[in-house]
């Protein structure tokens, strides 16, 4: 009997010791019996980042699809041999595939994943107005969706607590994507959030116990969906009172599990069953309670 080394699947970045997303894709390999392994690949540096990239291209490597976390999103696309017209719209992959030859393929999914994760919410963008807290990666990656959509929202608007960080991401995006629906404002206040149909936090802003309300709350309403890409702790303050204020809410485990599935889709073609779903996402819960 010939043993068969596993595929090598994984995620770099720096941290990466936090991530959920090796029990979620090693849920998968375990339930469709694929020889396959998910692992964490810490990369400090710029410098170690190169010199994975290049050992990636060696023949031998066992390594066929990777996630790409912060901070190499942006600074990983010269080390590709071919950029999906999405990703290279946004300027950012988060996702690779490594084919037989050794060829690198980047895409994106994290703004799918944001927009798959709308759709189970049943919110739809159309003429919506929205309202964003941060200026990060994960602001790219949404903004560039929803200014994507063929029917998207009437405004966006953005408040970065660095106004000038905000100002060089819109005009960044504006590079490659009409952005003539977002403006950016000076004050949390300006987002005129008792107006929004959604608000979405992506900074970290929430993760600690002692973390500030970056919003007044009395600005919430029911009429509206407040969504925070953390998610843990699973409710943060912002969507406590977002829930007192009877407004839907969401963390971003939703994103998450869909940006894997997408991800999983890119890497082996298979467009995964309910079933194997549900798996993921059981994990991903498990995984955040550390069953």
């Amino acid at each position: 009997m010939i043993y068969e080394p596993p595929a090598i699947y994984g995620i770099i970045g720096n941290p990466v010791a936090h991530s959920l997303s090796p029990v979620m894709q090693n849920a998968a390999f375990k339930a469709l019996k694929v020889n396959a392994v998910y692992k964490l690949f810490p990369l400090a540096d710029h410098e170690e980042l190169k010199l994975f990239m290049e050992d990636l291209k060696e023949k031998d490597n066992p390594i066929f699809g990777l996630n790409v976390t912060v901070p190499y999103k942006e600074c990983i696309l010269p080390y590709l041999d071919v950029i999906d017209p999405i990703a290279e719209k946004i300027g950012a992959v988060n996702t690779l595939v490594i084919d037989h030859h050794r060829r690198i393929y980047g895409f994106n999914t994290d703004g799918p994943g944001f927009l798959s994760h709308l759709t189970e919410l049943n919110f739809d963008p159309k003429d919506k107005r929205i309202a964003i807290l941060g200026a990060g990666g994960t602001t790219r990656a949404i903004i560039s969706v929803l200014c994507l959509l063929p029917k998207g929202p009437e405004r966006i608007t953005l408040y970065n607590r660095t106004r000038a960080n905000a100002d060089s991401l819109v005009k960044e995006i504006g590079r490659n994507i009409n952005t003539g629906i977002v403006t950016v404002v000076d004050e949390p206040e300006d987002l005129n959030i008792e107006l929004a149909d959604l608000l979405i936090n992506t900074t970290n802003v929430g993760m600690k116990p002692g973390d500030p309300l970056l919003i007044d709350p009395e600005a919430l309403h029911k009429d509206m969906l407040v969504y925070d890409v953390i998610y843990s702790p699973e409710e943060t303050k912002l969507l406590a009172q977002a829930r007192l204020k009877k407004a839907q809410t969401a963390n971003g485990l939703g994103m998450l599990f869909f940006q894997g599935v997408l991800a999983f889709w890119h890497w082996s073609e298979v467009e995964l069953d309910e079933r194997i779903k549900r798996i993921m996402r059981k994990s991903l819960t498990e995984g955040l309670h550390g069953a």
